[in-house]
């Protein structure tokens, strides 16, 4: 990876939509060109995809909320299927400490929470922080250049 493909992810992160026309102004090539290094980086899973930024509230999803959740080594064989099947899990990171899984979830209500953490404790004790607000928004990581 180059400074050019550095700086396309860079782009592309900040605005995924940006016509090939204007990336190729900022790179000093070709819209062809473009294409093409965008394509290779695709093909490298550098570029995984390409998201949408949505209004969680403005969709009715008042509550998100991080849950910590203690599971055994035993339980994740049926844990991650239950899981990655929760429409309303944005994100489950398995991590160190007394909990082993940290969730992020989004709810219209406390209520539904609530109802979604009792399903939870099957698998082990939870600890639950609704999210008041956001100073700082999921933003993207800085384009460094590759270890040599």
């Amino acid at each position: 990876m180059d400074q050019i493909d550095q700086k396309l992810i860079s782009i592309l992160q900040d605005n995924a939509r940006m016509p090939l026309k204007a990336i190729a102004t900022q790179v000093f090539l070709s819209a062809p060109a473009v294409s093409a290094r965008i394509e290779k980086l695709e093909a490298q899973e550098l570029i995984k995809g390409y998201h949408a930024e949505i209004d969680q509230q403005k969709l009715g999803y008042h509550i998100t909320a991080f849950i910590s959740l203690e599971l055994s080594a035993s339980q994740k064989p049926e844990f991650y299927p239950f899981i990655a099947g929760c429409p309303n899990v944005l994100e489950c990171n398995c991590v160190t400490g007394v909990y082993s899984m940290l969730i992020k979830v989004a709810f219209p209500s406390t209520q539904e929470l609530d109802q979604f953490i009792g399903e939870l404790s099957r698998f082990g004790n939870t600890s639950t922080q609704i999210v008041f607000s956001t100073p700082v928004p999921p933003r993207t990581v800085v384009v460094r250049p590759a270890e040599s």
